[in-house]
């Protein structure tokens, strides 16, 4: 086990457990030296855990966990798809959709949840750009969905 993905570990995600399969699309898309994971929602193994609308159902502090959440199953798609999350050169992008009430506007501290985690996990190389979006819905009721874009080492 890499570093990394010994960090990942570390903060309560094991590396093994992955999301449901079964999907017509790709978890991960490689091209070139790019990697566009598809968007993730807070599974915890074949179990969806944060469910309903943000702040209403889901408070602030477990969708902030939901988009670690999320963002873990994507660096687990990821070692799944290349084998080590020590190839990767840095976090370029993330995109973090909000399940939200009308009214919300604190979309930007529920992804504050995966920028933190690949912070932890990356580093430096973990900076990144970001768009933290509200939505009026998301599949399954899930409150929050996250897909990122990495970099690979040359």
């Amino acid at each position: 086990m890499s570093e990394r993905e010994s960090r990942l570990v570390e903060l309560g995600f094991p590396v093994e457990r992955t999301t449901p399969e079964g999907s017509l699309v790709d978890a991960v898309s490689t091209v070139g030296n790019l990697l566009y994971a598809s968007g993730q929602v807070p599974f915890d193994g074949d179990q969806l855990k944060y469910v309903g609308k943000v702040p209403t159902e889901v408070s602030l502090d477990d969708a902030t966990q939901a988009a670690a959440l999320c963002t873990a199953n994507i660096l687990r798609a990821v070692r799944k798809e290349i084998g080590s999350l020590e190839t990767i050169e840095r976090v370029v992008r993330i995109t973090g959709y909000v399940n939200c009430e009308a009214d919300f506007t604190q979309q930007h501290l529920v992804i504050n949840g995966a920028s933190q985690l690949v912070r932890d996990v990356f580093g430096e190389a973990g900076r990144h750009a970001r768009t933290a979006l509200g939505m009026q819905q998301l599949p399954l009721g899930a409150s929050v969905e996250v897909e990122m874009i990495l970099l690979l080492k040359e």
